[in-house]
């Protein structure tokens, strides 16, 4: 009868292990006694960036990179973007089931009726300079938060964390919108409750006293689906951050800073803004066999294909092509559009791209469609992180509240110098 367990046997010793297995995974500190001698610390794995690590366990977010498969406590992307709306989504994510008809409804209430900002912080994002990064300007901005609620801290309370929740998804669009505004010299515009979350955004970020004025549903839709589809994305550099610092039982809002700090890295949230460059480069669609060749050569990357953690065609970016032509009927065809459609042509026929799994990533169509919609691509990062806000904010109350956490603490591998003497400055 088989065992769910491992053997291993150290060649250095001769001794073998017996170490369990649960979940695919095997536990990390049963390492540790495999041992030279009793003096040895014992064997630790050595993965940087964590690649087959598990950190946690978790039931928010499953991913199957190989089949291209993406949930949301169970339920598929391709249906949460048809069918919810980005707040029924937010909520899926942090409490877990999807609400009745009241519970959305109070959750809908109760979130709009967060969207105010305490007038010091208004005043603080004035004192950036006009060209400030508006992703500068949300780090700092939830940083400041932290000081207006300092209850916020009592994270074992869960009346408490609740507050900061509907506090936090009902900010930062406001935040956002007054960064956005700042940075192009025009007076803040104050949310309206009775909008939806996305048209109040865009309402925010647009409006300029014209009578009648009315965003368009179709814009604001699209946007909805797309900050669905950036909602959580398991454990990615940013979650892992806001993860790591909520072990310290630091409050959501600082470790939503350091969070957002993470996804501000080109390597993370900034690859939309890669893909229009490139597409931008590439400037015209009889442009594109040529510079596929010279990707092929490793002159550079193909930025928009390929992922972490997908093998196969992202489902994201199935849904975003469809939302992309959406788009394009209300702002008019854009020729990035053009130029990005010949080059996923080219490159999903190309034995190349087919045997590395180089397929399209959620970034390749969301940076064509932010700029359709007239967005700065300095704005790209934010809109990334208003979509990823209640992912965050669900892994942080799953971390808390889980009584096998730690306070985040890597081993390393110390390769330095061995003990030496201290030579006085004057005999260096």
């Amino acid at each position: 009868m088989s065992k769910n367990t491992l053997t291993i046997t150290d060649n250095r010793t001769g001794k073998s292990y017996e170490i369990p297995i649960e979940h695919g995974t095997i536990p990390a500190m049963a390492l540790r006694q495999i041992k030279v001698d009793p003096e040895d610390f014992g064997l630790m794995t050595y993965d940087p960036g964590y690649a087959n690590t598990a950190s946690c366990k978790s039931t928010i977010t499953y991913i199957d990179g190989e089949k291209g498969i993406l949930r949301y406590r169970g339920y598929p992307i391709e249906q949460l973007a048809e069918k919810s709306t980005f707040l029924e989504v937010a909520y899926l994510l942090i409490y877990g089931e999807l609400p009745t008809k009241e519970q959305y409804e109070k959750w809908v209430y109760d979130v709009l009726h967060h969207t105010f900002v305490h007038q010091n912080l208004a005043r603080m994002l004035e004192a950036f300079r006009y060209d400030a990064h508006p992703m500068s300007m949300l780090i700092s901005a939830l940083s400041i938060l932290s000081t207006f609620h300092p209850e916020a801290r009592n994270v074992d309370d869960p009346a408490v964390r609740n507050k900061q929740i509907l506090r936090i998804l009902g900010k930062l669009p406001t935040v956002a919108a007054f960064a956005y505004r700042h940075r192009i010299g025009r007076p803040y515009n104050y949310p309206r409750s009775e909008l939806d979350y996305t048209t109040n955004f865009l309402y925010m970020l647009d409006y300029m006293n014209q009578t009648p004025y009315e965003v368009n549903p179709v814009l604001a839709k699209a946007l909805d689906v797309l900050f669905i589809l950036h909602a959580d994305h398991e454990q990615n550099c940013s979650t892992s951050v806001m993860r790591s610092i909520g072990s310290a039982k630091a409050d959501p809002y600082s470790a939503m800073s350091g969070a957002a700090a993470a996804l501000f890295g080109p390597l993370h949230g900034g690859a939309n803004e890669a893909v229009v460059r490139m597409l931008t480069e590439i400037g015209d669609v009889k442009n594109v066999p040529s510079y596929i060749e010279r990707v092929k050569k490793g002159e550079f990357r193909l930025m928009g294909f390929g992922h972490r953690v997908y093998k196969n065609y992202d489902p994201r970016a199935r849904i975003i092509k469809k939302i992309a032509y959406d788009v394009f009927e209300v702002t008019g065809t854009d020729p990035l559009l053009d130029i990005a459609l010949k080059l996923e042509e080219v490159a999903l026929n190309d034995e190349y791209f087919i045997s590395r799994k180089l397929y399209p990533n959620v970034d390749f169509y969301s940076g064509i469609i932010y700029k359709a919609m007239r967005f700065p691509t300095d704005m790209f990062t934010v809109l990334f992180a208003l979509g990823r806000a209640p992912g965050w904010l669900a892994q942080w109350v799953e971390l808390v509240t889980d009584p096998e956490q730690r306070i985040a603490r890597p081993r390393q591998v110390y390769l330095g110098e061995e003990a030496r003497d201290y030579v006085p400055l004057d005999q260096r």
